[in-house]
């Protein structure tokens, strides 16, 4: 869905990736801090667009690399790169996309939650969250302070929190108005200041890919 320049909030998110998301938010690291405290190496993080991400996750193993739209497969180079990075032959399980906002980085997976076993790692100089929505619509929260679980709970489940209440721990009630993962994350648009634009998320960014 082209959500267009109006998308600039955090809110927007479960619409665009109705397919399933998890978006992990760590405070005071860098894009690339973020990529390697959930296990990439350095020199394996490449720049990818959302819809390269999307053709690398969905291809089939068999299929041939010159059906990758965004990819010259005749430019031995960036196939190499591709193929050293562990995008390329078969496809990864995760490709995590990561950017910086206003003091945070953050990153986006789409149909998966590589990032959610590392939520405690990545809040080791402040705060993490990791907010995973499913395309069955079900979604929780995680969240780590200075490398120790908070809570993790369900927005509008109370009674399946895993350690401090949400209103507790971050101040989150659910009026029930809107479907839990909108309404936590329009929650940290207005309590954090947090804005990603979708344009953003849409171009390259430092990716990641783990098998």
């Amino acid at each position: 869905m082209n959500q267009g320049p109006a998308a600039k909030g955090l809110s927007w998110i479960p619409d665009d990736y109705s397919v399933g998301f998890t978006l992990t938010l760590a405070e005071n690291l860098s894009p690339h801090e973020l990529l390697r405290g959930v296990g990439a190496e350095e020199h394996h993080i490449l720049p990818l667009s959302r819809s390269a991400a999307s053709e690398l996750l969905l291809r089939g193993e068999e299929d041939h690399i010159s059906d990758l739209d965004f990819l010259d497969w005749e430019d031995e180079e960036a196939v190499t790169r591709l193929t050293n990075a562990g995008f390329l032959p078969a496809p990864p399980d995760a490709i995590v996309r990561a950017g910086s906002v206003a003091g945070w980085a953050y990153a986006l997976e789409e149909y998966s939650c590589h990032t959610e076993a590392h939520v405690m790692a990545l809040s080791r100089r402040g705060r993490a969250l990791c907010v995973h929505s499913s395309a069955k619509g079900s979604n929780h929260v995680d969240y780590a302070l200075r490398g120790e679980p908070v809570t993790t709970f369900e927005p509008g489940l109370p009674h399946l929190t895993n350690g401090t209440p949400a209103e507790v721990a971050l101040g989150f009630v659910h009026d029930g108005d809107e479907a839990g993962d909108v309404a936590f994350l329009r929650f940290l648009e207005d309590e954090f200041g947090l804005r990603i634009p979708w344009e953003e998320t849409e171009a390259e960014l430092p990716s990641a890919a783990f098998m």
